[in-house]
């Protein structure tokens, strides 16, 4: 008897991809942008305790578009990171376990994480 071949479920092309999955996937992902960004402190640090030179042109760099995104994608994966872990810390205590709950802490930790971006880019005078 042979073995049809069937995709193994749930495979991509019927996946709907849920709230759930999307934080989970972003949480890994930014973890892996703040090791990145902690790395690139680093430098800066280092730059920094060179003196003026070194760090004046770490500095342009910091300064420029490019780095203007960097640390905005730094500061945005530090909130959504940590909001999500929160949650997470909770989930191990066994509370908000609902479905219902999951999605509205879910929802609030995007819009926290959001937030206190803006706050920390536009008030803290980075961008």
């Amino acid at each position: 008897m042979e073995s049809v071949k069937r995709p193994l479920s749930p495979h991509l092309q019927i996946y709907k991809p849920q709230l759930t999955s999307i934080l989970s996937i972003t949480h890994r992902g930014t973890g892996v942008l703040l090791s990145l960004g902690a790395l690139l402190l680093t430098c800066w640090l280092v730059g920094l305790a060179s003196g003026e030179d070194a760090f004046n042109s770490l500095q342009l760099h910091a300064s420029a578009w490019y780095g203007k995104i960097g640390l905005a994608a730094f500061v945005f994966s530090f909130y959504i990171h940590l909001t999500n872990g929160i949650r997470h810390l909770f989930w191990d205590a066994g509370k908000g376990l609902e479905i219902a709950t999951v999605y509205k802490t879910g929802y609030a930790s995007i819009a926290i994480s959001i937030i206190l971006s803006v706050i920390t880019l536009f008030l803290g005078g980075a961008i």
